[in-house]
């Protein structure tokens, strides 16, 4: 146990030094407020090895403003391309995750509960179908989505942001299927409330983002924004677990104490994704005027 906690420590005093004054290992992908990475979706890896597709999300409101993005991240230097959106233009979109067993197919989320299908093609994105999430609550906002798929089943994970002590994140788990014509389609829905080990400030958005590694720990951002130039402040927990049986039953447990696994003073972590057959973990930030800025860290593993 003793060394479980000291590797724990390691990792928060990592994730601390590495967003040092200088930004550390951050690579910077947005230089303003329309350019922040709001959600990522890993793609591929790169043919040379060396380098990581992902997909991102930006959380533009106005007509013709940029939705989604491709960044290749490598250690040295990160590229970023323009996708073009075709279809129902979203508003605030803040979360992107690949389908499953389904080659270029995603999942994007709006602020406000509005689940898009897309099927990415090149540098073009076309809307297959949208709906909304499922129980959507008064005032509710969502930042984050998952999906886990096990022998053939699927589930996703979801949560209303949070906002400080008085408002807990609710993290909504369930079952997902697709209508023959496309649609996403939610069965019965699990929730369960979580509150941010860190950061702790008026305001704590108590879930930025989700992943989901391969053993079923479910990996979350937190974050603090006090306005479109900062100051913020976001951490990687290790939240709980979800599991999914052979016939579709989705059980989620929540971590009454969760630990942090690294904190990021100065940036806003809005995206976490793990990545397949590694420990590591792509973190994107959506600073706002600050721009946006990407980085990996060795979060995710078993």
């Amino acid at each position: 146990m003793a060394c479980v906690t000291a590797a724990a420590a390691l990792l928060t005093a990592l994730g601390t030094a590495a967003a040092g004054a200088d930004g550390g290992d951050w690579q910077k992908v947005g230089d303003d407020a329309r350019s922040g990475v709001s959600g990522l979706a890993y793609e591929g890896r790169a043919a040379d090895g060396e380098g990581v597709f992902a997909l991102a999300v930006h959380d533009n409101k106005r007509t013709g403003e940029q939705r989604l993005s491709r960044i290749t991240h490598r250690e040295e230097y990160d590229d970023v391309s323009p996708i073009t959106w075709h279809g129902p233009e979203p508003v605030d979109l803040e979360a992107i995750e690949a389908i499953p067993q389904m080659p270029g197919e995603y999942l994007a989320l709006a602020s406000r509960g509005i689940v898009y299908r897309l099927k990415v093609t090149g540098s073009a994105a076309e809307v297959v179908d949208y709906t909304p999430l499922p129980g959507i609550g008064e005032g509710d906002d969502f930042e984050s989505f998952a999906l886990v798929a096990r022998g053939g089943k699927l589930a996703a994970l979801w949560a209303d942001r949070g906002a400080g002590a008085a408002r807990p994140a609710t993290l909504n788990v369930s079952p997902l299927s697709f209508a023959p014509w496309g649609q996403p389609q939610f069965g019965a829905v699990t929730r369960r409330s979580y509150v941010a080990a860190y950061p702790t400030g008026e305001g704590t958005r108590h879930i930025s983002d989700i992943s989901v590694t391969g053993s079923g720990r479910i990996i979350v951002s937190s974050a603090t924004d006090a306005g479109d130039d900062g100051p913020f402040d976001s951490a990687v927990s290790d939240a709980g677990r979800v599991t999914v049986s052979a016939t579709g039953l989705v059980r989620v447990v929540l971590a009454t104490h969760p630990t942090v696994l690294g904190t990021f003073p100065r940036y806003k972590i809005e995206a976490v994704e793990c990545l397949p057959g590694s420990s590591g973990t792509l973190l994107g930030t959506d600073d706002e005027n600050l721009g946006g800025y990407v980085r990996t860290m060795p979060f995710c593993g078993a």
